[in-house]
């Protein structure tokens, strides 16, 4: 498994970018797949030297300025841009209260209010060890059946995924599903919280190949929204939108809902749901 989160982003974010992105030429005989490290260096003010010791781990402490140009260049989103200035904090021993205390789990009642509010629709709170923490009826009617609380509550949702055999059955798409999951194991303080770095050593051993390989190539930044397909045991195949929403800070908590994105899936999850046509529905953007 990789120690070397920060290379690693850098280096993917690099292949992503293509030249005609920053304005350079595509060239006839280019193999590199996005930006060669000339071109990032060129393009960022650094020398080509000073690109390969951070892909490679060899230096971990790039100044706020430096970061910023490697930002530009590779065009990151400002959500990306935190998520570069967290992983140079976690090299350099940065660490916050609640990586020391472990994952927050306990939900605040304004929050758990709003969770009474999107009913029936499928929403929970879950929080960085990727564990269930408040969820609504709709949301355990859905999940339910695959075996996600099997082990009681909280279900831990990585857990799930990589260990159980219901999981398979549950997500066609099982292989981005794996992957969202360890991109969301690793964002934040990852190691440096010890409830995470144990869940990882655990699943390091029950999961094997599955896990360990993700761990090695996979930066720490899950999507936040996008589309998943279901194959639910009693409604057949569903095709869902997910939308995940940051809680305060001092949560470190998530809010994800599930909206269907077709007309086939929403009535087949008003079936399901026992609720009204009319429920909230995916919007086209």
């Amino acid at each position: 498994m990789s120690d070397n989160e920060l290379g690693l982003f850098l280096r993917t974010k690099r292949e992503s970018v293509s030249p005609a992105e920053v304005g350079l030429p595509m060239g006839a005989r280019r193999r590199t797949p996005g930006l060669r490290r000339a071109e990032v260096a060129m393009l960022s003010g650094v020398s080509v030297e000073y690109l390969i010791r951070l892909e490679q781990g060899r230096d971990r402490h790039p100044s706020p300025p430096v970061l910023s140009a490697l930002a530009e260049t590779l065009r990151l989103t400002p959500r990306e841009r935190v998520h570069l200035h967290q992983l140079t904090k976690g090299m350099s021993g940065f660490s916050c209260g609640a990586a020391e205390n472990g994952p927050n789990r306990t939900v605040r009642p304004t929050v758990r209010a709003i969770l009474d509010q999107l009913e029936p629709a499928p929403a929970a709170i879950t929080n960085r060890f990727t564990e269930v923490l408040a969820r609504t009826e709709g949301y355990r009617r859905l999940m339910g059946p695959s075996g996600l609380f099997d082990q009681g509550e909280p279900a831990n949702i990585a857990r799930f995924v990589f260990t159980h055999p219901g999981a398979r059955e549950l997500y066609p798409d099982w292989d981005e599903a794996a992957d969202k999951l360890v991109a969301s194991l690793k964002q934040g303080p990852f190691r440096a919280d010890p409830s995470v770095a144990a869940l990882v050593d655990e699943l390091t051993v029950t999961a094997g190949a599955a896990f360990t390989d993700r761990l090695a190539r996979l930066p720490g930044l899950p999507p936040s929204g996008g589309i998943n397909r279901i194959s639910h045991p009693e409604t057949g195949e569903l095709r869902l939108a997910y939308e995940s929403l940051d809680l305060s800070i001092d949560d470190d908590q998530q809010l994800s809902v599930l909206l269907p994105a077709d007309a086939a899936s929403a009535a087949a999850l008003d079936d399901l749901l026992g609720r009204r046509p009319g429920g909230l529905r995916a919007v086209a953007g």
